[in-house]
């Protein structure tokens, strides 16, 4: 292939069931929701039991997976080597009840990753919020092994958490090992290309097929949870740009950045020679890349390969997105 042949890639969300899902997402993305609470919109995966399929152009039908494992280089370029899979793993969260009180391991506890798994640190920027909303992430100042192995005993677990009442807009980082829960919000999670979740706590949810309660891991929870890990709030977006584009940088760690844009006028998006995801929350327009316009609207989650680098995205009026960038050299 040309390296010219690459090009600005929009994916298709896959829906999940989750018992604690909604329906709300159904107003952020324009794939007809399937019946029942759909907890969960993967918008880029490259997970062997769900790889985003591309929506658009020359290689329409084929997985993030299979362009990957071809022109790795063109795709990611630096930011390929020593990968076997996409780095990242981006969802929509509709969180109607609540979340599991759950924590991930890091990359460095081994011992609770499976073959080929990473740790798994995330973060979150809140795009819908109800009366009811709360956000847990991170420990009380008196929480240890033992309060928490007291409060798994008489159901209160939420004691010994940190929370706090989200607003639209906040960013919230998740670094592993952090404890941490959701209820009744929507929200775009980025997180390390892992699904390794360690249940501690599940609000007594009982699993709509079975009607029996999930299954915890509590030891592995225990084990994998940061006791240094205090109470975690929103962050404070550092504004990179406000004329002609507001961009404000919400997280920059070692496994993702993200920034969050906003223009009525023209502005480039993008980097030379990296990739980036691109993700829309609000508005229309299109990217021209290479004398073509490529469309992009709300709900819309575009890759730009490494090969693409930068272009100009042109709103017809407002347009909002999430901009993520991936860890370089992994």
């Amino acid at each position: 292939m040309n390296p010219m042949t690459l090009y600005p890639l929009r994916f298709e969300p896959v829906y999940r069931y989750r018992l604690w899902g909604g329906r709300r997402l159904s107003s952020l993305l324009s794939a007809t929701l399937p019946d029942g609470p759909v907890g969960e919109a993967w918008l880029l995966s490259d997970r062997d039991d769900h790889s985003s399929v591309i929506a658009n152009g020359s290689l329409n039908g084929q997985t993030l997976g299979q362009v990957l494992n071809r022109w790795p280089t063109l795709l990611l370029g630096q930011s390929a080597r020593g990968l076997r899979r996409f780095p990242l793993l981006l969802k929509l969260l509709d969180v109607r009840t609540a979340l599991s009180v759950q924590v991930h391991p890091s990359d460095t506890q081994t011992t609770y990753l499976p073959a080929g798994e990473s740790g798994k640190t995330e973060a979150w920027v809140v795009l819908a919020t109800e009366p009811d909303s709360r956000i847990y992430a991170g420990l009380t100042p008196n929480a240890t092994m033992i309060t928490i192995r007291q409060s798994l005993a008489n159901g209160a677990v939420a004691d010994q958490l940190a929370s706090f009442t989200p607003k639209l807009g906040d960013g919230v980082f998740i670094p592993a090992g952090t404890v941490h829960s959701l209820r009744d919000l929507v929200v775009f999670e980025v997180q390390e290309n892992s699904d390794v979740t360690f249940r501690l706590f599940d609000w007594n949810h009982l699993d709509a097929t079975t009607r029996q309660p999930r299954p915890l891991q509590v030891e592995q929870a225990l084990a994998c949870i940061d006791f240094m890990q205090n109470a975690v709030g929103p962050v404070a977006p550092v504004v990179e740009e406000r004329e002609p584009v507001m961009r404000e940088r919400l997280f920059d760690c070692e496994h993702f950045g993200l920034w969050r844009v906003r223009s009525e006028a023209p502005f480039t998006v993008g980097a030379d020679a990296v990739p980036r995801v691109l993700v829309f929350i609000d508005g229309e327009g299109h990217l021209k890349y290479d004398g073509i316009d490529y469309p992009c609207a709300k709900g819309d989650v575009i890759l730009l390969p490494a090969v693409v680098g930068a272009c100009v995205c042109h709103p017809r009026g407002s347009i909002g997105l999430l901009e993520v960038s991936l860890p370089q050299g992994a």
